[in-house]
């Protein structure tokens, strides 16, 4: 029903954009002025009459559709307060990433330990949050920007730098789709940007893998985890040896 009010109030936005007021709308449909301010204030539509309003704008269905649609509200970060309640419940957590990573409700309840109660209370939190608009049957739709990143040292960079980092690198990388290459060298300015415009490329390209791949049943996916990073540095044990310059 808030998907429907919401439409009809960017219906209502389209109209006055077109300056069309309720008497031309009556007029166009054969109807009286006061059934139309009646079938707006109910904000309850036929497609039939849907279409025919639209088409006195001179637009598709699919034209009102995409308005709504650019008219929700992306979000591109959390508050530092939004972040920390994630990372203070590992469930909520959970649920969070599976949903950014587009997992269904069903997917969620049917891979890890959390009921169909639980599931709908996490859900409605992220709701709140403005991460996904929660859909009846439980579908789930995102609200996170294409360029939604976590808060530069909030909540969850410090998570991941307390628990994911240590986690990850655990590992000699030598099983079935691991690998881990690490490289140490002297570059240049310029060098040293090229390399790190190559790994946003890289970083982008992952992510399309990742939506090409949203179409596979879960038990065809892995859950991969792509760590790139480059920057000055020397390892400890040379510092004591480096000659002091003037």
């Amino acid at each position: 029903m808030a998907q429907t009010q919401a439409l009809i109030e960017v219906l209502k936005q389209s109209l006055k954009t077109h300056r069309l007021t309720y008497a031309e709308i009556a007029r166009h449909l054969n109807m009286s002025e006061a059934n139309v301010k009646r079938m707006f204030a109910k904000k309850r539509f036929s497609l039939d009459r849907l279409e025919q309003v639209c088409q006195l704008m001179q637009m598709e269905m699919s034209d009102l559709f995409a308005l709504y649609e650019a008219s929700r509200q992306r979000i591109d970060n959390l508050t530092e307060q939004q972040e920390q309640e994630l990372v203070g419940d590992e469930k909520l957590l959970l649920v969070a990433v599976s949903v950014r990573n587009q997992l269904s409700f069903e997917d969620i309840i049917e891979h890890y330990e959390i009921s169909t109660t639980e599931c709908i209370q996490y859900l409605a939190k992220l709701d709140r949050l403005k991460i996904i608009d929660l859909l009846p049957n439980n579908r789930i739709k995102l609200r996170i920007d294409k360029h939604f990143s976590w808060l530069p040292n909030g909540p969850i960079e410090r998570f991941f730098e307390r628990e994911i980092q240590r986690q990850f690198l655990k590992s000699r990388f030598k099983g079935e789709l691991e690998q881990r290459l690490f490289h140490f060298g002297l570059l240049g300015d310029t060098s040293t940007q090229i390399m790190i415009e190559k790994m946003k490329a890289l970083a982008h390209e992952f992510t399309e893998l990742h939506k090409q791949d949203l179409d596979l049943p879960l038990h065809k996916r892995h859950t991969q985890g792509l760590m790139l990073a480059i920057r000055p540095w020397t390892l400890d044990i040379f510092n004591p040896l480096v000659r002091k310059t003037d």
